[in-house]
């Protein structure tokens, strides 16, 4: 069950085609389903805004594919999460026209588009290092996903502190930022004292060994000084994407530009 679908109904008894018994036994699904393995939870698109999304590590591949097509059977997006190869080539033998993102290890299927949403603002993804791209990429085709425009910053980590300044102006744009980054874990602060917006910050876990896999990047986004910063947990890119999408929505008013 989704928005669209339980509009329909609505519409159908309104309007006279389907009678109280008949749009009844419609809206009588369970809001899950029981795979076995899984339970899926086909409301959840009901309370959030979008379907349930599956975390592939971990699970076969016939487990994913199974799980992906029942639920794009019954919506239009599906994203899987942390997907192997293997996991996608499953899914695409079943839905052909699933696309699988080997740098974020994603999988979209689904019989729909992304569809723009109209009220979000612009997510600005910004990666610290090229190590950093699968969580960069993972956060920002999430946000695309949810239907918000992206816009991208690869590599503008503090080390070259330049290649991030002559970006202001898409800073002071944005409506959401997602910050990557790891070894220390900088980048948050410095783009949150440019910015307007809420920064998200996202740890990774790349580095040498004081790093402590990304411990160190964490601890560092959590006590920065510039004020509006909200971290995740390590490598989340996801996460990130979907509360950046959240921010985002409404929130189409330009910031002021530089200078202003």
């Amino acid at each position: 069950m989704n928005a669209k679908r339980l509009r329909e109904i609505l519409q159908d008894l309104q309007g006279g085609r389907c009678d109280l018994e008949s749009a009844f036994r419609r809206l009588r699904d369970l809001p899950y389903e029981d795979l076995g393995f899984a339970r899926l939870d086909h409301h959840r698109a009901l309370r959030t805004g979008f379907p349930e999304a599956v975390f592939c590590e971990g699970k076969t591949p016939d487990q994913v594919a199974e799980i992906i097509v029942r639920l794009a059977a019954r919506h239009p997006r599906i994203l899987g999460t942390r997907a192997s190869r293997e996991a996608a080539d499953a899914v695409r033998r079943r839905l052909p026209d699933a696309v699988y993102h080997e740098t974020a290890r994603l999988i979209v299927a689904g019989p729909g588009e992304s569809q723009p949403d109209p009220t979000a603002g612009t997510v600005l993804v910004c990666a610290a290092g090229t190590s950093d791209l699968p969580i960069a990429d993972e956060a920002a085709i999430t946000s695309e996903t949810l239907g918000a425009p992206v816009s991208r910053l690869w590599d503008v980590g503090v080390a070259g502190l330049h290649r991030l300044l002559e970006h202001r102006e898409a800073i002071a744009e944005a409506s959401a930022i997602i910050a990557v980054a790891g070894m220390e874990g900088a980048l948050p602060g410095i783009v949150a004292g440019l910015a307007s917006c809420p920064v998200i910050a996202v740890p990774t876990s790349v580095g040498y060994g004081a790093s402590f896999g990304g411990l160190a990047a964490l601890l560092t986004m959590i006590n920065s000084c510039a004020p509006g910063v909200v971290v995740v947990n390590i490598d989340n890119g996801f996460g990130a994407g979907v509360t950046a999408h959240r921010i985002a929505r409404g929130r189409r008013a330009a910031a002021p530009r530089p200078g202003n």
